[in-house]
């Protein structure tokens, strides 16, 4: 079945010119972004608006996860983020398992995958502390512009701080959750790759899965048998490591194996999505860098909720959009690791899912 070739990326904006750096360019932009960070988490309160002014534009946009979502500025970004982070995790520690770079159209990006640990001592999102040590999974994309981020998309698993703060309302997952490991055999964070032409390799086979996606086997009338197996064989398998790690959303969890990611993720979310359009909106980050790539859709995916196969919840075809990154490892020449930050608790609440009204009225 033949993958068809065509533009993944945002459909919004025509007549673009497209940037491109080098891979000293890029080394620099990572370090600047790990530096800063590295002193904003070191410093926490002191000296809050000078140091993200050190990094951040005063008109930063920010994309947010639910309940935070979209703001502009960076006094909003204090009041909204900032604080309300360092009030309830005193001691918050962030440690960076990826963080890779590049240009995609007109932007210059720095993505990570970085994990926020603390203990849990002041309410944060209205949930109250349950004083123990929390593991926040982090995931960014920041596009830089003249020394400064003038937007960040930020996916902190929600429902992963909620079921380690005793507040799962939600049903069971499939997969395993957990914290994420960081990448096989490797170093995500200081590596440097001098040859563009593997990073541009590493970008397109994470695409040319991307595209496979949109073969389509589920239209058809077959049992759930039937469509397993069409998936075991789909175009997809030609992309995956017969290791491959599919890092899963807390609600949906991790799974190990082709076999394993179709039967806890996508034979489900397929089932649930039959009607769904992955590229009529498009990616906002299609990058490369070494071993890894990134893209990420703010919104990635136009879809119909029509049956609970998927998180389990009454379907009426309601319409859902998705906030979602994916991080991929590329190793022995496929796509050994896919750590998937999805913003669960957004995509709940526009199927009639309200996770925070369900925590209040519910005794836990």
């Amino acid at each position: 079945m033949q993958i068809e070739q065509f533009d993944t990326g945002l459909k919004i904006k025509k007549n673009i010119e497209d940037v491109e750096i080098t891979p000293i360019q890029n080394l620099n932009n990572k370090k600047f972004v790990i530096k800063n960070f590295r002193n904003i988490y070191g410093l926490k309160k002191i000296n809050l608006k000078k140091n993200l002014l050190n990094i951040f534009d005063k008109d930063i946009k920010v994309n947010c996860f639910e309940p935070l979502n979209e703001f502009n500025g960076i006094d909003n970004f204090i009041e909204k983020f900032w604080n309300p982070l360092f009030d309830a995790f005193p001691d918050i520690e962030r440690r960076e398992n990826i963080i890779l770079g590049g240009s995609f159209r007109d932007k210059v990006q720095v993505g990570s995958y970085s994990t926020l640990s603390g203990f849990f001592l002041k309410p944060w999102l209205g949930i109250k502390p349950n004083f123990k040590m929390i593991n926040l999974k982090c995931c960014e994309i920041h596009e830089i512009k003249n020394e400064r981020i003038i937007e960040s998309h930020i996916l902190i698993d929600v429902m992963d701080f909620l079921r380690q703060a005793d507040k799962w309302v939600i049903n069971p997952s499939r997969g395993s959750e957990g914290a994420w490991l960081p990448p096989f055999n490797t170093d995500g964070v200081n590596f440097f790759e001098e040859d563009i032409s593997k990073s541009k390799n590493s970008l397109q086979q994470a695409l040319s899965m991307n595209r496979s996606l949109d073969i389509k086997p589920e239209k058809e009338n077959i049992s759930k048998d039937e469509l397993r197996q069409r998936l075991i064989n789909h175009p997809q398998k030609e992309f995956w490591h017969k290791d491959m790690i599919w890092y899963g959303p807390c609600g949906i969890g991790t799974s190990r194996s082709l076999e394993g990611f179709i039967d806890m993720h996508q034979l489900p979310f397929r089932k649930s999505f039959s009607e769904r359009n992955y590229w009529e909106l498009g990616h906002y980050c299609e990058i490369g860098d070494g071993k890894f790539s990134l893209c990420g859709g703010w919104h990635s995916l136009k879809a119909k909720y029509g049956s609970n196969d998927w998180l389990g919840y009454t379907a009426d075809n309601q319409d859902v959009v998705m906030r979602v990154m994916d991080f991929y490892h590329h190793d022995e020449g496929l796509i050994r690791e896919n750590w998937v930050p999805i913003d669960i608790v957004h995509i709940l609440k526009q199927i009639g899912i309200d996770v925070f009204e369900k925590i209040k009225n519910t005794k836990i």
